[in-house]
């Protein structure tokens, strides 16, 4: 029913965002916003605004504004009820807050405890990105998590060469988003320890690049007992990194009996009972294409399959962000000290298939 929620404050910052389904872009937001400048004060905000793609519906309370983001029609006033519980809970939540934490924990940054101290000052960020692609069409969901050891108060900015890649961005509370509405760099005072910074999409329109290629021929001949194999599998273009932990897997037919195939590298297994064909590859080395082929057993007098199995194949590529995302330079406010830095890249594949 509610696809994402979202809190706003008086000065129109969006703090937090919960997201059920799929990944509400926070430009959503900007239909409130027009709605909020023409009412004449907060509380004359409409309860239900409608977008071309969606509904939002929100409430006002304790100045914060809960904006729900609905994509099909339902009844307003469950949806009003349901934000007001949520709204009661923020409020046990911060009445409780001064009685549960000790003294000296306290500070105004709700997500980094005061006080904190390391011998080793510590900044580290993971950019990992899965690309997703069915044929031609593909599409890459990408993450940046932070593993943050850093002592008092630090204030930080990670700017980026090309921020532009990025589509549907969501943040970590701690980010302020107007500076990135601005100037496209990540400001934020960070909790301490491991975090999700941000999670994003880049879109097939942004010519999101295909790492690997299949050459195959699956060939099941009518009224016989056997047929043909091949599959070779190589880097569709020279990247400079080295593609590591390659693992096809081929849900065969289940007229297939087992299989006698080859591997010019890597080993495979068939399963005669799930009919899955798994071949781990290990790593490429263009100078030698890893390749399987040989012959498939079929039920004797089974019809021909209607249709070839289509191939899934899972990889890595260390060292590399496959939309071109790169991290220009992180800088640090409010402390004296000199921190470690680094980022660490790695693509994965995510749901990557190629039909046969």
């Amino acid at each position: 029913m509610i696809h994402s929620l979202f809190l706003i404050n008086c000065s129109g910052d969006i703090f937090l965002e919960k997201h059920w389904k799929s990944v509400v872009s926070q430009s959503v937001c900007d239909y409130f916003f027009e709605a909020q400048e023409k009412a004449a004060d907060v509380e004359n905000v409409p309860p239900v605004i409608s977008t071309p793609h969606h509904y939002l519906i929100s409430i006002y309370r304790d100045k914060l504004f809960f904006v729900s983001v609905i994509q099909t029609e339902v009844p307003p006033l469950f949806v009003i009820e349901f934000l007001h519980r949520v709204a009661d809970t923020f409020q046990v939540g911060s009445s409780n807050v001064g009685d549960t934490l000790p003294t000296g924990q306290l500070s105004n940054i709700p997500w980094r405890r005061a006080g904190v101290k390391y011998t080793n000052n510590e900044a580290y960020f993971d950019v990992v990105e899965e690309i997703d692609a069915i044929i031609d069409k593909s599409e890459i969901q990408g993450v940046i998590d932070a593993c943050i050891k850093l002592s008092g108060m630090p204030d930080l900015s990670l700017s980026f060469m090309n921020p532009r890649l990025l589509d549907d961005v969501s943040f970590h509370p701690c980010i302020r988003f107007k500076r990135w509405e601005s100037e496209r760099v990540l400001s934020f005072i960070p909790p301490d320890g491991n975090f999700r910074l941000i999670s994003y999409r880049v879109s097939s329109q942004n010519l999101v690049a295909i790492p690997v290629y299949v050459k195959h021929s699956i060939s099941f001949k009518e009224n016989s007992s056997c047929g043909r194999f091949d599959i070779t599998i190589g880097p569709k273009q020279n990247m400079g990194k080295t593609i590591e932990s390659i693992t096809v897997t081929v849900h065969m037919p289940k007229v297939v009996l087992n299989m006698n195939l080859t591997p010019t590298q890597g080993s495979y297994t068939f399963d005669p009972v799930t009919k899955v064909l798994t071949w781990d590859v290990g790593k490429i080395t263009p100078q030698k294409l890893p390749s399987l082929k040989g012959l498939v057993n079929l039920q004797s007098g089974a019809p021909k399959p209607e249709e070839n199995p289509s191939l899934n194949i899972q990889f890595k590529i260390q060292q590399l962000a496959i939309s071109g995302l790169k991290v220009n330079r992180l800088d640090m406010y409010g402390e004296k000290y000199k921190p470690f830095k680094g980022v660490k890249y790695v693509t994965k594949a995510g749901k990557f298939q190629v039909r046969t």
